[in-house]
């Protein structure tokens, strides 16, 4: 890749790991459309690993609270709103692990193509309006029990098929259990820090196995521009999303799920 591509993918990839429009999708687009070069393992690790380190330190306060709370609490009978919602974040990551284990192949072969994005940007995109249209809003995080966890894990493994946004169908879920626009956010990027962890240690496993030489270069300025890009973006989406909602993120997917169609079909 040239250093123009390393940069633009690893904003790319912070920007659309947080936000509900598909890190995945916005990932093999470029190489569909304007047939850049494949980024690699190493490449694909160094981006996850800035994007894991962003929302972590983002989130600091609130893994060591709910840590502490799950380790001194987590196993008793007296449990505190804590060690509950860490519970919860453990079992809403369950369901991702099973279909991203089963599946991961089948997609691999079959869902990596621009159709499909194209198809599940736009359906998931609708479902993410009608979720935001029709929310109550009326829970915070602290309400989330471990059915809701549960609903919101499945959808969340949904999410292994490009195009349909893992930050974007949890939210979508959260939303349609009640949750105000804020909790809901607040959970899914809460549920990314396994699931990015549990995908970079994948992809660390493949790459040691990888005869290729490494491109230190490229994956510094992908750490680096994909932590700095996925800051921004969380610490802006949940200071904004309270007021502004989900018709913005919900427009963009048409669009690009529309453009994606045409490009596709003509």
């Amino acid at each position: 890749m040239t250093l123009f591509e390393i940069i633009i993918l690893a904003i790319i990839q912070g920007l659309t790991e947080f936000l509900p429009i598909s890190s995945s999708a916005h990932l093999i687009l470029p190489s569909e459309v304007f047939g850049w070069h494949n980024q690699g393992l190493a490449y694909d690790v160094a981006v996850h690993v800035g994007s894991l380190l962003a929302v972590m330190i983002y989130f600091r306060a609130d893994i060591a609270r709910l840590t502490v709370a799950w380790l001194s609490k987590g196993f008793t009978a007296n449990q505190s709103a804590d060690s509950k919602l860490a519970w919860w974040v453990i079992l809403a990551t369950i369901p991702a692990v099973i279909f991203g284990f089963l599946l991961k192949d089948y997609i691999e072969v079959y869902g990596r193509s621009a159709l499909v994005i194209a198809t599940t940007t736009i359906v998931f995109g609708l479902l993410l309006w009608y979720a935001d249209k029709k929310a109550t809003l009326a829970k915070n995080i602290t309400h989330i029990t471990w059915k809701n966890a549960l609903i919101i894990g499945i959808a969340q493994a949904i999410a292994i098929i490009p195009g349909t946004s893992r930050s974007g169908i949890t939210m979508t879920a959260g939303l349609m259990l009640g949750l105000n626009r804020d909790s809901a956010a607040r959970f899914s990027f809460l549920l990314s820090i396994p699931v990015i962890l549990g995908a970079g240690l994948l992809a660390t496993v493949d790459l040691i196995q990888e005869p290729n030489g490494v491109d230190w270069q490229a994956l510094l300025f992908g750490a680096v521009f994909s932590f700095v890009s996925a800051y921004a973006c969380i610490y802006l989406f949940l200071a904004w999303i309270s007021k502004i909602g989900m018709l913005p993120f919900v427009i963009y997917r048409l669009i690009l799920g529309v453009a994606l169609l045409l490009f596709v079909l003509l």
